[in-house]
């Protein structure tokens, strides 16, 4: 039993190989952290010769001048062990905190890439949980626990050889007591391992409620659900605390057993040197260098034991960094991509399209959907809601990929393009506009942050956002909070609206970019969009006859199929779906979903 747990704990610890590679670019420091700690390692285990000669020459013998040069001696050794420590600390830490800053990176350029399907799958929250609290439990295993273990490893060892040198009787009580210390290490260590993963998960359960209760504050203050939550909360803390407990019982009675075993074994040495002493087969001096050695080795195996846990933990820690790292992309690149002009319009083709979500593959949102938009064209999408709308604008951006038919622009298939050029040539505005925390500046930005400031003036005019942003104390230097707490739900899909005019787009998507506006804003927009009418292709999502009416050409979804296609009175007379949404909002309501 004991091999094939050594041999599940050895493919544990090898979990955290990922980790080590992250040391590669930094192999000079770990060289001179290397040597400070074998140098440390090598001092602290000559002091117990110093101590040997202090007692057998400088005292036994009354010597002064003896006794004054081992003094001197062993405090030269004290400030040279002081040196080592303080550069072994310093870049042993300093290591840890750039690995683990490296590793933060390379999950966060991974993920940023991942397609968004991947995160209906997995809890942003959770992730945000692996990328902050897992990489702090490895920068605290590489930048201290794992030092701590080479180094009492090496005292160990060491310890071990001094103690046959110096009493070799004495050496088999220590080798008879090691089999009693290390069982219950490794008998506990897989329960500990066990608590250790399960603690870190029921942690980010907590950092995920908080998170998503936190981040939607009014929605449950608005459904007075703050009792409900704490209660939520506290049930998931507690269930956090109940695990965390259960492992610090586990390292507590671990630790103190070990401790137990040690001084009994010190005490037994203590009896059987104290009797060579007195008998005269062995010196004042060798006895107390060998206790100092057992001492060594008792600390070093009590060290290992207590950082065991935590290379176990950073074992797990790495593991889920690992998965995330390693999470294929649902949309890979072309291996020789096709190139996409930078300039110019752009001829937006749709043929027999086709689509499922992954997580619902049996229902079709989209089906057979073909249409084209030509260079300057502007068409608008109408239909109830669920009819496939901003699905197919997912889909023109290529954060999915069509179940079945193909989107090209300008004749190139997307799957043959680099998604990075096709979104460069696309603007657009979502139907719950998105501002990130921080300065309006760098939210319009955002796109195109070497814009001057000309251009920048210009996209504000036309989402018709000057005015309020120049009326505002600090202008574009005014914070807004995550989501754009402190602005109205028109001043931020304004916002949205300049932003995406300022990449100046080929083509520019409106998700329902003026369902938020009030009266006049919506008319000022509705000028802007016949202004860059014909400068770029415009695709819109519309539920409101004002900016339908607007478009060259109108497409009418309904339940993911194209039922109809031309001109306002045309579809009046030939389509009853959008005679009714017409009628509708006439009346002044929208269309319901069908």
């Amino acid at each position: 039993m004991d091999d094939g747990y050594n041999r599940e704990a050895s493919r544990e610890l090898t979990k955290l190989l990922p980790a080590i590679l992250f040391l590669r670019p930094y192999l000079k420091q770990v060289a001179f952290a290397g040597v400070a700690l074998v140098a440390t390692a090598a001092i602290t285990l000559s002091i117990g010769q110093g101590l040997r000669l202090v007692i057998d020459q400088g005292l036994s013998e009354e010597s002064g001048a003896l006794l004054e040069r081992t003094i001197i001696i062993f405090a030269l050794l004290v400030v040279c062990l002081t040196v080592g420590t303080m550069l072994r600390f310093y870049l042993v830490s300093w290591i840890g905190e750039r690995v683990s800053a490296d590793i933060r990176l390379a999950v966060f350029k991974h993920l940023i890439r991942l397609h968004p399907a991947f995160f209906e799958e997995n809890r942003p929250t959770e992730i945000q949980s692996r990328i902050t609290t897992d990489t702090t439990l490895l920068q605290t295993v590489i930048g201290s626990s794992a030092s701590i273990a080479l180094r009492n490893a090496l005292m160990f060892i060491g310890g071990v050889v001094l103690l046959v040198l110096t009493n070799p009787k004495l050496t088999l009580v220590v080798l008879v007591s090691a089999p009693l210390v290390i069982a219950p290490i490794l008998f506990l260590g897989r329960r500990v391992r066990r608590l250790s993963r399960s603690s870190q998960d029921r942690l980010a359960d907590v950092g995920t409620h908080a998170g998503e209760s936190l981040r939607h504050v009014k929605i449950v203050q608005s459904f007075n659900h703050e009792a409900r939550d704490e209660f939520e909360f506290t049930d998931r803390v507690g269930a956090a605390f109940g695990v965390a407990v259960s492992r610090i019982r586990q390292r507590t009675f671990l630790i103190a057993l070990v401790m137990l075993v040690v001084m009994a074994a010190i005490g037994v040495m203590l009896w059987i040197g104290g009797q060579d002493v007195i008998a005269g087969r062995t010196s004042a001096g060798e006895l107390a260098a060998f206790i100092f050695y057992a001492f060594i080795v008792a600390g070093a195996l009590g060290a290992i034991s207590e950082v065991y846990s935590d290379l176990q933990r950073a074992a797990g820690a790495t593991e889920r960094l690992v998965e995330l790292l390693g999470a294929a992309d649902g949309l890979p690149e072309p291996a020789k991509p096709a190139e996409l002009s930078k300039s110019g319009g752009l001829t937006l083709s749709v043929r027999d399209l086709s689509f499922a979500y992954p997580s619902r593959p049996e229902v079709l949102v989209l089906n057979g959907v073909s249409f084209q938009v030509r260079p300057g064209e502007m068409v608008a999408l109408v239909g109830p809601s669920g009819a496939g709308k901003s699905t197919l604008f997912d889909l023109i951006q290529r954060f999915y990929d069509p179940s079945g038919g193909a989107i090209s622009l300008n004749e190139c298939g997307l799957r043959t393009l680099r998604r990075s050029d096709v979104r460069e040539r696309i603007g657009f505005v979502p139907q719950d506009p998105v501002l990130f925390s921080g300065a309006l500046r760098s939210n319009v930005l955002y796109g195109n942050p070497g814009a001057t400031a000309e251009q920048l003036d210009n996209a504000l005019r036309l989402a018709h956002a000057e005015t309020f942003v120049h009326a505002l104390p600090k202008g574009l230097e005014t914070l807004v909070g995550e989501g754009g707490v402190g602005l109205s739900g028109g001043q931020k899909q304004r916002l949205a609206i300049a932003r995406a005019l300022l990449t100046d787009p080929a083509l520019l998507l409106l998700d329902e970019a003026t369902s938020a506006l009030d009266a006049e804003s919506e008319h000022a927009i509705r000028r802007s969009i016949n202004e860059i009418k014909g400068r770029c292709s415009i695709l819109v999502i519309a539920h409101r006859l004002s900016t339908v009416r607007q478009a060259d050409r109108i497409l009418v979804l309904d339940s993911g199929v194209l039922v109809a296609e031309g001109g306002h009175d045309a579809l009046i007379r030939s389509n009853d779906l959008y005679a009714r949404f017409s009628r509708l909002q006439l009346e002044g309501r929208t269309l319901p979903a069908a």
